[in-house]
């Protein structure tokens, strides 16, 4: 019975070594980064301003008597929106071509009596006095007739301004003030217009990105206040089924906020099926650095230790040995590795869970695409 015994142990003994022989090291996915040439992206929340706005009112004040737009619809430059009741301005005009009939006629006869005094001065028929009377009588019908031409110009303006019209092309608000309200010349808001195509979309920086924005925009020859030179930026809405729209800078204030430590900057965007609107918040992603050549790996070969990140590779003999690193954004589907990493590290991908350090592992060796799958 004993030796019965013995034997099985013998044999469980020969059996396990030879499975444990048998399992070897784990597999694990690895893989080498991606080096590539990148631009890395900063992020920014900002909105949508229209490239030219207008609150529209009134040159002169009167009674609105008709508004001749459909709220809400695109308008030409020139059209027009609304008329207030002109009757007083006709009459006005009417009363201007009048004083320059009567204005006219005494221009007229004073300049004939100023001829005849002159002629007659000269044999001595009347005495200067009188020339000098004809004279100021033929200088104030000429200042009367240019008084009564200024007025019949201003008569004129006056009856134009009555009918308001759109001052530039765009997308019309709707009528604050109905037909028969009374409308106050330079105060009374009738509506607004804005246009949308191209439209702006503004956002703030901060000191630390706008020294290093200004600074890659020197290496381009140019000045961040100046758009750094045209950079392409992408617009994401709040929607998810609508694709990043693409702008690019144009502008930026030339001066940091004392109050706000930040700095307005302006992208430039077409609009022409008018999908963004002024006041609509989005995310832009800006080009945040010069183009280098940058390490990427998926976040999933990423592990955090405190405060620290770590990947691990494997050397030659299969051994895994953790490795400090700094990343940096996502690009690509990859995460950028700032430092820690040259390139040529082979690095867990998959199967992170039985790579402890100081482990021997059978990597299983996998190429990264250049734009990761999502």
């Amino acid at each position: 019975m004993k030796t019965l015994a013995s034997l099985s142990f013998v044999l469980l003994l020969v059996f396990g070594a030879a499975a444990t022989a048998q399992q070897g090291p784990p597999t694990v996915t690895a893989a080498k980064p991606v080096v590539k040439t990148i631009v890395e992206d900063d992020e920014f929340v900002g909105r949508f301003e229209a490239r030219s706005e207008v609150s529209l009112r009134s040159r002169v004040s009167g009674y609105l008597e008709e508004v001749h737009f459909k709220e809400g619809s695109l308008v030409e430059a020139g059209q027009l929106l609304f008329t207030i009741d002109q009757r007083q301005f006709r009459t006005a005009l009417r009363q201007a071509q009048a004083q320059i009939d009567v204005a006219d006629a005494t221009y007229e006869f004073a300049t004939e009596q100023l001829e005849r005094a002159q002629a007659l001065i000269g044999n001595g028929t009347i005495p200067q006095s009188v020339l000098d009377e004809r004279r100021e009588a033929y200088l104030a019908a000429q200042g009367a007739l240019e008084q009564a031409r200024a007025a019949l110009e201003l008569a004129e303006l006056d009856l134009e301004f009555s009918e308001i019209r759109a001052p530039m092309s765009g997308r019309i608000d709707r009528s604050l003030i109905d037909p028969g309200n009374l409308v106050s010349a330079d105060q009374t808001v009738l509506t607004s217009i804005v246009s949308n195509d191209p439209i702006y979309f503004v956002f703030d920086i901060d000191e630390r990105y706008f020294l290093a924005y200004a600074r890659d925009a020197r290496a381009r020859g140019t000045a961040l206040q100046e758009g750094g030179g045209a950079l392409e930026v992408k617009v994401t809405l709040s929607d998810n089924k609508i694709p990043p729209q693409t702008g690019y800078l144009d502008f930026s204030e030339n001066r940091i906020d004392a109050e706000t430590g930040t700095m307005r900057v302006r992208a430039v965007l077409e609009n022409p099926d008018e999908l963004l609107t002024p006041g609509l918040f989005g995310r832009v992603n800006v080009p945040g650095s010069l183009p280098y050549e940058g390490i990427l790996i998926p976040d999933r070969a990423i592990v955090a230790d405190q405060n620290r990140r770590l990947v691990m590779t494997v050397d030659a003999d299969g051994v895994v040995t953790p490795l400090p690193i700094r990343p940096g954004p996502g690009i690509d589907g990859y995460r950028v590795v700032r430092e820690g990493m040259d390139g040529t590290e082979t690095i867990v991908i998959d199967g992170l869970v039985t790579a402890r350090p100081g482990m021997t592992v059978n990597p299983d060796m996998v190429e990264l695409p250049l734009i990761a799958e999502n």
